[in-house]
């Protein structure tokens, strides 16, 4: 492939990797991960309220990995309140999950600069090393696109798993039991989605560009020495 190509595809996949990198690190900070509705069921069993009834006990709540806000409805008119994880609700939470769900958006922002970095120093400049060379582009991208891949299985499994909406909405509530009535991913969490796909996308990129695999080239340059071995 022309030099001008392949300055042009390594230029796409930087900005790609650049959005990659904004994205995550704007969604990692704001609330809008999850968006549900929770039940006070004590409310509801008191007064056996059934179908439009039960609107009256139906609370929202809404949060990302650092804050959220909840309104509970107990029959008597909501009850707002806005509501942080650090340090509130420590004690709540699967502490060390919420963490490693922090811990890969930090990577995948992080991996997503080296990568437009690299991206770039490849487009313009002369790469003399595997990690700074075309090969190494295939690295920064699979570790973003992993990355991305694990925040949004760990947060599924903290959501799902550990009852995360439930225990929001229960902590420090004595005299009620609220239990998880809709939940729906927001949009912050389909934007690691987006990085995920976008990730996929520059590999497809590298390998349009004319760059082999890591693998599929190590295996080639076996094959060549085994030949030249046997003609020595």
């Amino acid at each position: 492939m022309p030099g001008r190509q392949k300055q042009l595809l390594f230029s796409v996949c930087g900005l790609l990797g650049l959005s990659c990198a904004l994205t995550a690190a704007v969604a990692t900070g704001l609330p809008l991960w999850l968006r549900g509705a929770v039940l006070c069921r004590t409310g509801a069993e008191l007064v056996n309220a059934t179908g439009a009834e039960l609107d009256k006990f139906v609370g929202e709540l809404s949060y990302g990995l650092f804050h959220g806000q909840r309104v509970k409805q107990c029959g008597l008119g909501g009850r707002a309140a806005r509501f942080s994880f650090f340090p509130d609700l420590l004690s709540a939470i699967p502490t060390g999950l919420h963490v490693t769900v922090i811990f890969f958006c930090g990577v995948v922002t992080l991996f997503s600069s080296v990568a437009t970095g690299f991206f770039f120093f490849n487009a313009f400049g002369r790469p003399y090393k595997t990690l700074q060379g075309p090969v190494g582009l295939y690295l920064w991208t699979f570790i973003t696109c992993v990355s991305s891949c694990l925040v949004m299985i760990l947060f599924v499994s903290e959501v799902k798993l550990s009852r995360l909406s439930e225990r929001i909405a229960n902590f420090n509530e004595g005299n009620f039991i609220f239990q998880t009535y809709t939940e729906r991913y927001d949009r912050c969490f389909w934007l690691f989605f987006l990085i995920f796909l976008l990730q996929g996308l520059n590999a497809l990129l590298v390998r349009l560009a004319g760059i082999q695999f890591p693998f599929q080239q190590n295996k080639e340059v076996e094959l060549s020495g085994g030949a030249a071995d046997l003609m020595y």
